[in-house]
């Protein structure tokens, strides 16, 4: 299988209503390897590595997130494939 990356930002009602958690959930279920965290202007940022198939999934639902999220915005792009082994929720780095 070849695995790609995509960094990203999550702009949006995306904190405080497990937006975090639910992304790990989803990629986890997905297969899908990395990193989210919040970032202190608000958005929540990600790391993500896995298929291509699995990437598109988790891009479609990162659109949608947990019920309470309202999600305005996903920005990603093509990034170096770090060879995470899991899915982590980080703290902030603010």
């Amino acid at each position: 299988m070849s695995v790609a990356a995509r960094y990203g930002l999550i702009s949006g009602h995306v904190q405080g209503v497990h937006y975090r958690e639910s992304t790990r959930q989803e990629a986890q279920r997905l297969g899908v390897t990395g990193w989210v965290r919040n970032l202190a202007d608000g958005r929540v940022e990600c790391h993500l590595e896995g298929s291509a198939e699995a990437l598109a999934r988790l891009e479609a639902w990162l659109w949608q997130g947990p019920a309470a999220a309202r999600v305005t915005g996903v920005e990603l792009e093509d990034a170096y494939c770090a060879g995470f082994t899991d899915f982590q929720v980080r703290r902030t780095d603010a």
